[in-house]
């Protein structure tokens, strides 16, 4: 048996091992996608081929605050049902031994090219930044979404340019008039977080071309993405360092995105950074081009590093994190607005309505819309723990010591307030304002199955649908 079928057998093994007990958690999901044990973390080579949508994510099923890391794969015809099909890619090469790290995919002739960081970690005395990690970029092709290559190294530490760190790592790859482009995110020696540019003919021996930079901006820049949106170009990152302040950056790390001015390819450069979500729990988005020609983002629910700060009870049920709903991307003046895809609304159930003040009981999954706000003020709250706020051009985010679970309150400027949107799954609420010019998404940890839904303020609509759940399928293929 070789290394591969060794890990994919031990991870089956241990799935249904454990998968009873932890769908019994009556905080999983019901219309997020999450691990089937164990912790989620990056959304990974996200595409459409044939019209099937791969949804590949950062899974280490044995440990539940993270360890090994592997890819687990979603496939999904509607984005309303999924089918899990297991971790295709797993530590079985001596350029992955301590990881199979973020990366993209690229759809071409009915193949998938997956592309990732292998990590390796030698053993001794090293800190792991300028000594003692490998950072490898591998190719694995991918056929009808079931069959894998063989991994194929293409870079390693030394193919990168001077002056960097050995933090290189999760490549976005994509092609623009015949040539294959790759971003990576790099930390350079003098702490300062940049974007790597490559460039390739094959999509396999890369030239490097530039980097993206704004000053002191962090010291490492994860999981880049440089896509175009309307008629302007954006780079994505998820940079480590900021300064926190009140009413942004107010996470241990960010992630948000620069306009581009100018030819990236060329003399450019970025503009001032927008943060995709103000929440508690968002990091490392990655987007994708669907066979609709719709540019549509996941990220994680989660934030590494912040334990410190706040928790997730799931831990102790044997699971930790989830992926947010996919998030149409859209342009406007220069600004991106993210809002949930079209097919989420086909999971609502019965329409009710509400009017100001009125306490309305509800399922713990819920999908609440409201138009026409107007007015110097206006609140929606969970009464189980939750409450979101507009006032003084400031939108706030607030919740509960119980259910909150170490969060208490975040913020963000937002100068009108016409629309709001609260989409509440179990134990998970993502909050849309404008029709997504500004995004909050918390981890949320009520007991019981209700939930109460009450507003204050002037809308002239105000609807509000129980939701159902995706259908996720688990088939376990026979050793």
């Amino acid at each position: 048996m070789s290394q591969k079928e060794f890990l994919q057998k031990k991870i089956r093994d241990y799935e249904k091992e454990h998968m009873k007990s932890v769908a019994e958690d009556p905080w999983r999901l019901r219309f997020h996608l999450m691990p089937p044990v164990g912790w989620l973390n990056d959304p990974n080579g996200l595409c459409q081929c044939g019209g099937v949508y791969h949804i590949f994510f950062q899974y280490s099923p044995f440990h539940v605050k993270g360890g090994d890391k592997f890819w687990g794969h979603y496939v999904s015809k509607d984005l309303k049902n999924y089918t899990y099909l297991g971790a295709p890619l797993v530590t079985d090469q001596k350029f992955d031994a301590d990881g199979v790290y973020s990366g993209s995919a690229w759809v071409e002739d009915e193949k998938i090219l997956l592309y990732y960081t292998g990590n390796v970690k030698e053993k001794g005395d090293f800190d792991y930044i300028h000594k003692g990690r490998g950072a490898n970029t591998v190719l694995l092709e991918c056929e009808g979404g079931k069959y894998f290559g063989e991994k194929q190294l293409l870079m390693t530490n030394e193919d990168y340019p001077e002056g960097l760190t050995q933090h290189v790592r999760d490549p976005k790859v994509w092609k623009e008039d015949g040539i294959y482009y790759m971003v990576q995110g790099a930390r350079k020696n003098n702490d300062q977080g940049i974007v790597l540019l490559f460039a390739s003919e094959d999509g396999k021996a890369w030239e490097f071309k530039k980097e993206f930079q704004s000053g002191a901006f962090g010291y490492m820049w994860e999981c880049p993405d440089l896509f175009q949106a309307g008629k302007n170009y954006f780079l994505s990152v998820s940079p480590q360092g900021l300064k926190r302040e009140e009413k942004r950056y107010q996470n241990v790390y960010q992630s948000g995105y620069f306009r581009i001015r100018g030819d990236y390819r060329g003399e450019c450069r970025l503009e001032d950074f927008e943060e995709w979500d103000y929440g508690f729990d968002f990091y490392a988005p990655q987007t994708f081009l669907d066979e609709n020609g719709r540019r549509i983002l996941y990220g994680w629910v989660g934030m590494p590093d912040a334990e410190e700060e706040y928790t997730n009870p799931t831990v102790e049920r044997g699971w930790q994190h989830a992926l947010t709903l996919p998030r149409e991307i859209t342009e406007k003046e220069g600004r991106l607005y993210q809002y949930p895809v079209g097919e989420i609304q086909k999971l609502r159930k019965e329409q009710q309505t509400l009017t100001a003040g009125e306490e309305k009981e509800t399922h713990s999954c819920f999908d609440l819309e409201l138009t026409g706000i107007c007015g110097e003020a206006f609140s929606v709250e969970i009464l189980e723990g939750l409450s979101v706020e507009w006032k003084d051009k400031t939108v706030s985010l607030s919740l509960s010591k119980e259910a909150g679970a170490g969060r208490k309150i975040r913020m963000a400027e937002l100068d009108r307030l016409n629309e709001l949107r609260v989409v509440a799954d179990t134990s998970l609420v993502e909050i849309y304002f404008n029709h997504g010019e500004k995004v909050m998404t918390t981890r949320f940890y009520p007991e019981g199955e209700k939930r109460t839904v009450r507003f204050s303020g002037e809308a002239s609509e105000a609807k509000l649908w129980d939701m159902d759940g995706f259908v996720v399928e688990y088939p376990q293929k026979e050793d």
